[in-house]
């Protein structure tokens, strides 16, 4: 596994893993606490160091299970969390990066990740009635005090990342970014290397999409969110399918699996991004890490490239609105 340093000193496995999908919103989430873990230790044992999740996952039972498999290991990994999708403030609903509110959430994660330490601290949506400064602000003082190492943000656009380096060092950026979802280009991805912020890309497998495995909607659950997603509906969802076959005929050529094929791809966009695929199997956490070492030719980036936009937004209407655009 190769590594590199995001923001230029926090080093991370060059694929990380992300732990959400272990504990909600998934077809299966939950349902196996103990091969979970078990995957968690396998990526330590492949080289994997980076691992996220947040408070809201959950909510709670994410950093809960996190912290399960940390347990005499907390050193060896670089933990990632998240606040600000929920209030932890009496009366208090929804995105809250309140202050007052971060110094409820540090407490909180910290406790059920069993560490006096976070890694890097990332403010999960861009809270529309909080100024960031004062986020940031508060997300420093933990810094100070040593409870957070690194701070990131999720989903903020140029205006606010600028505004919220201006106050404290931004070591990273998370936010969707794959073969399927390429927003962050034109504008976001220049900021961040202009600053020196890494990028984190979530979803970087399309929630599932460009690993080719899903066909129907018939491999889901009833209550799995992507049924909700607008690119898993109607006409969207076959087109979508269809698109796909393009990654497969390249990862066909590349003795690859379409996910590995994607995730290579990512890597090969710099050195200062560092995907997070989700998967609480053994068997996919291998198959993932595999990709560090799939080598793309130009003709099939280029191919990759020219690759037309997917049917349907990557959010559906109300996750779209918890997006920072601004």
């Amino acid at each position: 596994m190769n590594y590199i340093k995001l923001g230029g000193s926090l080093e991370v496995s060059r694929i990380g893993l992300g732990a959400m999908g272990m504990s909600a919103a998934y077809t299966g989430a939950g349902s196996n606490d103990e091969e979970s873990v078990r995957t968690i230790h396998r990526a330590l044992e492949l080289g994997v160091n980076f691992i996220d999740t947040a408070e809201v996952y959950g909510p709670h039972t994410n950093e809960e299970l996190v912290g399960k498999a940390l347990k005499g290991r907390r050193d060896e990994f670089v933990v990632a969390t998240k606040f600000g999708f929920m209030s932890n403030r009496p009366g208090v609903v929804g995105l809250d990066s309140s202050p007052e509110n971060i110094r409820l959430a540090v407490e909180g994660s910290l406790r059920r990740l069993g560490s006096d330490y976070i890694d890097l601290y990332y403010q999960h949506r861009v809270d529309p009635n909080t100024p960031i400064e004062e986020t940031v602000g508060a997300m420093a003082a933990l810094v100070e005090e040593g409870k957070v190492r690194y701070l990131g943000l999720s989903e903020a656009w140029v205006y606010n990342i600028r505004r919220a380096h201006a106050v404290h060092p931004i070591t990273a950026l998370q936010s969707e970014y794959s073969l399927f979802t390429r927003d962050l280009e034109p504008e976001v991805l220049p900021l961040l290397r202009e600053l020196g912020i890494g990028l984190v890309p979530y979803s970087p497998l399309g929630h599932g999409f460009l690993t080719g495995h899903i066909h129907s909607l018939d491999d889901m659950d009833e209550n799995d969110w992507r049924r909700t997603n607008p690119r898993f509906v109607g006409e969207n969802f076959t087109r979508n399918v269809d698109l796909v076959a393009e990654i497969e005929k390249v990862a066909a050529e590349a003795k690859a699996t379409p996910a590995q094929v994607a995730l290579a791809w990512l890597l090969a966009r710099g050195d200062d991004i560092a995907p997070i695929p989700g998967t609480k199997r053994v068997s996919r956490l291998e198959e993932n890490i595999a990709a560090d070492g799939v080598e793309l030719s130009a003709d099939q980036i280029a191919r990759l490239d020219a690759l037309p936009a997917p049917s349907g937004g990557h959010h559906n209407e109300q996750q779209m609105q918890a997006l920072d655009r601004g």
